[in-house]
C-alpha cells in the first residue's frame, strides 16, 4: 500500500534532528542535539498546570486571559497594539500556529522567502500547501543579510517572508538595519510577513529582540508566532499562538479549530500563569542562559574549534569545524557520538540555498546548549577526555596529526 502514499507526504522526511536524539538515547550519549531543556519547568507553571487538571480543567478549552496578556505584552515590548478578542490564535506550539499561518494565506505556486540556513519545519509547512519554498543565504561568519540577493530573490509570485529571529540554527539576531531592508521589501512587493518569535526573551549581551511587526507599515501585513517552549521551558506541552489582524487570525484559527479544536487545556490555565511572571523571572532567565552560552563556548574553543561568531540569541551554537579537520559535519557527529557519547546535529539538514562556496554547508555543527549545569558538565568531562585520547585523531584530524589541548572550561 505503500505506492497510495500521497505525494506531499512522499516528500516529508524523518527529522534529522529527532534521529540523532533517539540516536543519543540509544547510545547513552550527552543529547546536546535537540532543542529541548533537560531541567526543571519554572515552579509555578508547573504548580499552575497540575491545579488545573486537579480542578478537572481537562476538556477542549479557549483561556481568553492569554490573548489579553498578550496584548498587554506586545504593547508594553514592542508598541504594538491588538486586539485581544479578534487577533490571536491559540495553537498547539509554534509549529502549529506557523502551519496554520502558511496554510491560510499560501496557495499552489505561491514562492515564500526563507533565510537559509534555516529550521527544517519551515520548508515541509510550505510544500504541504503547495507553496515553493525560495532560500536566501545569509552571509557567514556573522550571517549578515546580503541585502542584493534578498532583493533579487523577490519574484511576481512571491506571497510571504519567513523570519526567524533569533534564529535557529546560528544564534544571530537580526538588527534594526536588517529589519528596515525586510520591512520595505514586503511592504514594496506586497507580501506578507510570518515570524517565529519563539528565543524572544533569550538574548545576550547588548542584542535586542525586535519584533518585525513594529516597524512602520508592517503590523498589517506580519503574522507573529510564538510559543511558551524555550522561555518556560515546556517544550512538550504544545502551546503556541499566532498574532496577526483580525480576518487573518481568523483563518488561522478556522483552520487551528478543523486540524486539533484546541491547545491542551490544563497546560492553558498554566500559560495564564507564565505569561504574567514577575520581570526578575526573565533577568533571571537571560543570565542563566548567558552563563550555559558561554561554558559550551568555551568547551568548544578548548577542544579546538574557532569561534568565529558568538551566538546573540536562542539556546544554539552553529560552529564551523576547523579547515585542518579533515572530515565533514555528518562525520564529525558520528564520531563524537561514538568516541565521546556526546550527540550534536550536522550543519548540512540547515541549508538549501546554492551559493558561490556551497562547500561550508557540510563544515557546520549546531551544539544546544538549553541543559542543566549536570548535562554540560557532563558533556564537558567527555569531550576532556576525547581530547586527550589517541581516539580523538580519528575524530578530528589536524595538519600534524596531532590532539588538541585539554579543555579548561568552568562550570556554568
Amino acid at each position: 500500500m505503500e505506492a497510495k502514499l500521497s505525494a506531499a507526504s512522499r516528500r516529508v522526511a524523518p527529522s534529522p534532528i529527532q534521529q540523532l536524539s533517539h540516536l543519543a538515547q540509544r547510545a547513552g550519549a550527552v543529547n546536546l542535539a535537540e532543542g529541548f531543556p533537560d531541567f526543571p519547568a519554572p515552579a509555578h507553571v508547573k504548580a499552575a498546570a497540575a491545579a488545573a487538571i486537579a480542578t478537572d480543567l481537562n476538556q477542549y478549552r479557549h483561556v481568553q486571559g492569554i490573548c489579553d496578556a498578550l496584548a498587554e505584552t506586545m504593547k508594553r515590548r514592542h508598541g504594538l497594539r491588538v486586539d485581544p478578542l479578534t487577533d490571536f490564535a491559540v495553537c498547539c506550539g509554534q509549529s502549529e500556529a506557523f502551519a496554520a499561518a502558511i496554510f491560510a494565506i499560501i496557495d499552489q505556486g505561491d514562492e515564500v522567502l526563507l533565510f537559509d540556513p534555516a529550521f527544517e519545519t519551515y520548508q515541509t509547512c510550505i510544500e504541504l500547501a503547495r507553496g515553493v519554498p525560495v532560500y536566501v543565504p545569509l552571509d557567514p561568519p556573522s550571517w549578515t543579510l546580503n541585502e542584493d540577493k534578498f532583493l533579487k530573490s523577490f519574484t511576481n509570485r512571491t506571497k510571504a517572508v519567513v523570519l526567524n529571529s533569533p534564529h535557529n540554527p546560528t544564534g544571530k539576531v537580526f538588527s534594526k538595519e536588517e529589519l528596515l531592508i525586510i520591512a520595505q521589501a514586503c511592504q514594496k512587493m506586497d507580501c506578507f510577513a510570518i515570524t517565529d518569535e519563539v528565543y524572544e526573551y533569550i538574548t545576550y549581551d547588548e542584542n535586542k529582540h525586535i519584533s518585525l511587526a513594529s516597524l512602520p507599515g508592517m503590523q498589517d501585513r506580519t503574522i507573529i508566532t510564538s510559543s511558551l517552549s524555550k522561555t518556560y521551558s515546556v517544550t512538550g506541552w504544545r502551546i503556541g499562538w499566532a498574532c496577526a489582524p483580525a480576518n487573518i487570525a481568523s483563518a488561522i484559527r478556522n483552520i487551528h479549530v478543523k486540524l486539533t479544536d484546541s491547545a491542551p487545556a490544563p497546560f492553558q490555565e498554566a500559560a495564564l500563569v507564565a505569561l504574567t511572571s514577575p520581570p526578575d523571572f526573565y533577568s533571571a532567565l537571560k543570565q542563566d542562559y548567558t552563563a550555559r552560552r558561554d561554558f559550551i563556548l568555551q568547551v568548544l574553543t578548548d577542544f579546538g574549534f574557532c569561534i568565529s561568531f558568538k551566538p546573540q540569541g536562542s539556546i544554539f551554537v552553529f560552529v564551523e569545524l576547523p579547515r585542518s579537520w579533515q572530515l565533514s559535519d555528518m562525520d564529525f557527529v558520528t564520531n563524537l557520538i561514538k568516541n565521546a557519547g556526546v550527540a550534536a546535529v550536522p550543519g548540512r539538514g540547515f541549508f538549501h540555498s546554492s551559493t558561490d562556496d556551497p562547500s561550508y554547508h557540510h563544515r557546520y555543527v549546531r551544539f544546544a546548549f538549553c541543559k542543566s549545569n549536570d548535562t554540560l558538565n557532563a558533556a564537558a568531562e567527555k569531550m576532556r577526555k576525547l581530547a586527550v585520547s589517541h581516539d580523538a585523531r580519528l575524530l578530528r584530524p589536524t595538519d600534524d596529526g596531532e590532539a588538541g589541548q585539554t579543555a579548561s572550561a568552568t562550570s556554568p
